[in-house]
């Protein structure tokens, strides 16, 4: 693949994810209001704003660069939960998440220094129920407030939690790879 990948973003899951391609990787970060504009739907928000990160960033790219921006939310019920402002936050969203089914929406998009494209793609994670203590326990110690729905599915509350994924692991993650693959052998040269 001809590509040299731009991450903008400070996820340390999605470096991590992103190496793995085995292509060169330069990160880089950008920063943006994570407000969704009022009245748009929550299942759009996440697509949303990877592509006004992509906007936001203001590096030069070169022909074999792609620019690579996400955001992931999660959806349970009418409730859009984004990164916790606090410890107290992150347990709410855990007792809401706890013995139920949600939605884990990670927008993406790739530019380069002539297309920009995105996407979004949804998995849904079923928790099994979680005690006060088990929250408390996880809020504590992992420290989930960078984290969409505060918790990351590859850490302690994923491994002692999740009961079941229906569509990407990655997703969940933070970054669809089975997409993010795709989009990169079909960019225009």
């Amino acid at each position: 693949m001809p590509w040299r990948l731009v991450l903008a973003s400070a996820s340390p899951r999605r470096r991590q994810l992103l190496q793995g391609l085995d292509l060169p990787v330069e990160i880089t970060s950008v920063d943006i209001d994570e407000t969704p504009p009022v009245g748009m739907p929550d299942d759009q928000v996440a697509e949303h704003l990877a592509r006004e990160k992509a906007a936001a960033w203001n590096g030069t790219l070169a022909p074999d660069q792609v620019l690579i921006t996400a955001d992931t939310t999660v959806l349970v019920d009418e409730h859009l939960l984004n990164k916790p402002v606090d410890a107290a936050d992150a347990r709410r969203m855990l007792r809401l998440l706890a013995g139920r089914e949600h939605r884990v929406i990670t927008g993406v998009c790739l530019r380069t220094a002539t297309t920009t494209i995105s996407f979004a793609d949804i998995a849904r994670v079923t928790f099994r129920d979680l005690s006060d203590d088990e929250i408390d326990y996880y809020v504590a110690q992992h420290k989930p407030m960078d984290k969409a729905g505060a918790y990351g599915v590859q850490d302690w509350i994923g491994y002692t939690g999740v009961t079941r994924i229906d569509g990407s692991f990655y997703t969940v993650m933070g970054l669809p790879m089975h997409r993010v693959y795709e989009a990169l052998r079909l960019l225009p040269r």
